[in-house]
């Protein structure tokens, strides 16, 4: 079975762990295409090395770089001619026209094809973007939802056709190993890790919980972002500014190394209009290096922590607080979450498992 996938978010080395376990399987011929850079407005990424046995890895040029509804690979159709796929993985959004283009192209090389979406917010797009997506959604022969949500918006839409509910990426856990045990005689150190600082992730959420815990206590919040200005404000208007420690943007190599220092990890994500939570990917790092992890009842939270975790109401600080103050008052509960969290992420969300699933579904648009 061919299979050829398109992803600019397989630009990202630890990611493509899962296209090494994808190739693992002996019926499967990986062949994956990725652009040399992408100019995220926010913050841009560039190819990162590794990971790439068993399979092959394509850099092709794309058109609009940076401007997600409207990029593509203008080489897509000579790649298929080239590689003749059974299976066409498009790892974008339906409503793209990267997206149209690629099932058109598919179907006319005799390839069956897939999308894959976060979206879990109902949005109405302006022309020509309404009409790909009604194409697609009548043309695409399976989807793979990212979270459950997902799967009301786009039936609700008018996708009729099959579809699996499968993370995008999940963990290797080799590389994400489990701290030690809790040093009790340092600071408590509680942790937040986002690429964007941002209001939507509820930040300022999370100082407010933290300036009224008593003992020994820091804060590390890692990225960067417009909100960070605000935020330096905030901890200095809280009398905090001393514990706060704000570590830029963290390579995606670092992170494992960066939450092991952690003793508990929070997620504070607010829904806003245009946004909701659609996984919150650095929960299952945290939970997978052994760290207790504390989210917001935003969007697809609340499914990933599962009872490995403590989840609050979204914009409130109070409930927030709480569940600090009995992370840092009791070591058993701390320890509880640290073991709890570990075998969640073993038995959900590891690459492999990931993995075996995505092909799963390649196997049952082939009929095999």
């Amino acid at each position: 079975m061919r299979v050829l996938m398109i992803s600019k978010a397989c630009l990202v080395e630890a990611y493509r762990t899962k296209l090494e376990e994808i190739a693992k399987f002996d019926d499967v011929a990986l062949t994956v295409i990725v652009p040399p850079a992408w100019h995220d407005p926010a913050a841009p990424v560039t190819l990162e090395p590794g990971h790439t046995d068993g399979y092959q890895l394509l850099v092709d040029p794309i058109r609009f770089n940076g401007q997600y509804h409207t990029y593509y690979f203008p080489t897509l159709k000579k790649r298929l001619a080239e590689v003749r796929p059974d299976v066409l993985h498009i790892d974008e959004e339906p409503y793209n026209l990267a997206t149209w283009l690629a099932l058109r192209q598919g179907k006319k090389a005799g390839a069956k094809s897939l999308f894959f979406s976060w979206q879990n917010l109902e949005r109405r797009y302006p022309p020509p973007f309404r009409t790909l997506e009604k194409r697609v959604l009548r043309g695409v022969d399976y989807a793979i939802m990212g979270n459950h949500e997902a799967v009301w918006v786009w039936q609700n839409k008018g996708y009729a056709g099959p579809y699996r509910v499968i993370p995008q990426f999940g963990i290797d856990p080799a590389m994400y190993p489990p701290r030690g045990p809790r040093d009790e005689g340092r600071s408590f150190v509680i942790g937040s890790a986002n690429r964007r600082l941002v209001p939507e992730k509820g930040l300022d959420l999370l100082l407010e919980a933290a300036a009224r815990l008593p003992g020994v206590w820091r804060v590390h919040i890692a990225g960067e972002g417009p909100e960070r200005p605000y935020l330096e404000q905030l901890a200095r208007q809280l009398g905090i500014q001393d514990r706060v420690q704000f570590d830029g943007a963290i390579p995606s190599c670092q992170m494992p190394t960066y939450l092991q220092q952690l003793d508990v990890l929070v997620l504070a994500s607010r829904t806003l209009p245009h946004w909701k939570e659609q996984f919150g990917r650095v929960l299952v790092a945290a939970m997978a290096c052994g760290g207790p992890v504390i989210g917001s009842d935003s969007g697809e939270i609340p499914n990933v922590i599962g009872d490995a975790g403590l989840t609050f109401a979204e914009n409130s600080a109070d409930e927030l607080h709480t569940h600090l103050l009995h992370l840092l008052q009791s070591p058993a509960l701390h320890n509880e979450l640290s073991q709890k969290g570990r075998q969640r992420v073993l038995s959900h969300y590891t690459q492999a498992q990931i993995a075996a699933q995505t092909v799963a579904v390649y196997r049952e648009m082939v009929g095999k």
